[in-house]
């Protein structure tokens, strides 16, 4: 096992999370470990603990702890392109795509990043982009492995660090769609509760906790009923104003109202028949002005077949609700 390294990071580096920068620099890696390493302050950045979410700047220093051989061979192992399946499969999710962004409707089940037994997920097919594109695509925000829907990928380093910013800033509108146990009241409202990582019997959750705890973060969402098979069931708009791992899942949870098919936070509540259990959380549309010209980018993905069974068995009807505004010209 090597032991304390320090990386340089690249220009072309430069506006990456430091939590997908590691992934990037060391794919083998665990991400449930690269988390707990940000979490002991195993890893600096020019000397000093940093979190996940911190933005790279080119010529950091990284400071990492020793990594078993194993996570350093692979580290510089070259990515194998992508097979002619594998370019089928990606291209189908593409929604938008232009000289700087690639935005995709990520399907339920496909994870962002690779980790223990996970050989499908995203970063492989953007590791694989790399050779044909000249530059690896870069992933600007996450979704989690079983929520479906609007996925942000930066084509270019300059892309994602000004993309970067507008993430930062709460400059993007994201609006997910969900199925929620029962009909919450009011029918509109806004959830303020700190949010916090804590180890229970079924593995590490996130739970609402007082703002004062420690490691606790402020999360805001707002929501809204849009149609309801009361009592059974309703369908909600979720606004997360802030960006927590598991927030919108956690909040929903919070007010009594947990997302159909949550296995981590709807505590196998049971659910219509008819019904499929698997998580119904979709990234509907997000809108945010386009890092080079400003124009507005405006991007709306379908939902899975599994959210549509399920808002036909329940008598919802997707159609009725009109987006504000059309997905932007352009999309497929």
């Amino acid at each position: 096992m090597p032991g304390v390294a320090h990386i340089r990071v690249k220009p072309e580096e430069a506006g990456l999370r430091l939590d997908r920068w590691l992934k990037q620099r060391f794919p083998a890696l665990p991400y449930a470990r690269i988390q707990r390493m940000l979490r002991k302050g195993e890893v600096r950045v020019n000397g000093r603990r940093a979190k996940a979410a911190h933005r790279l700047e080119a010529g950091d220093d990284v400071r990492l702890p020793p990594l078993p051989d194993a996570f350093v061979a692979a580290a510089g192992r070259t990515p194998a392109p992508l097979d002619d399946k594998e370019r089928a499969f990606f291209r189908s999710l593409v929604l938008y795509e232009d000289q700087d962004l690639i935005i995709i409707n990520k399907p339920a089940g496909l994870a962002v990043q690779g980790g223990s037994g996970t050989i499908r997920h995203l970063d492989r097919y953007l590791a694989g982009l790399a050779l044909e594109l000249g530059e690896r695509p870069r992933l600007v925000h996450r979704l989690d492995r079983d929520t479906s829907g609007v996925l942000v990928i930066a084509r270019r380093r300059q892309a994602a660090a000004a993309l970067g910013r507008l993430f930062a800033s709460r400059a993007v509108r994201k609006i997910y769609w969900a199925v929620v146990h029962g009909v919450p009241r009011p029918l509109q409202g806004r959830i303020d509760m700190a949010l916090a990582k804590v180890r229970t019997a079924e593995g590490e959750r996130v739970r609402a906790v007082p703002a004062d705890t420690p490691g606790a973060q402020r999360a805001v969402t707002h929501y809204a009923v849009i149609g309801r098979s009361s009592p059974t069931a309703a369908w909600v708009s979720l606004r997360p104003v802030t960006g927590r791992q598991h927030q919108l899942r956690a909040h929903m949870a919070f007010i009594g109202h947990p997302i159909f098919g949550d296995a981590k936070y709807g505590h196998d509540l049971p659910l219509p028949s008819g019904v499929e259990r698997r998580l119904h959380l979709h990234a509907r549309r997000i809108v945010f002005p386009h890092p080079r010209s400003g124009r507005e980018i405006d991007i709306t993905a379908p939902l899975p077949a599994h959210m549509e069974t399920t808002f036909r068995q329940l008598g919802l009807d997707p159609a009725r609700y009109a987006d504000p505004k059309p997905a932007c010209r352009g999309c497929r």
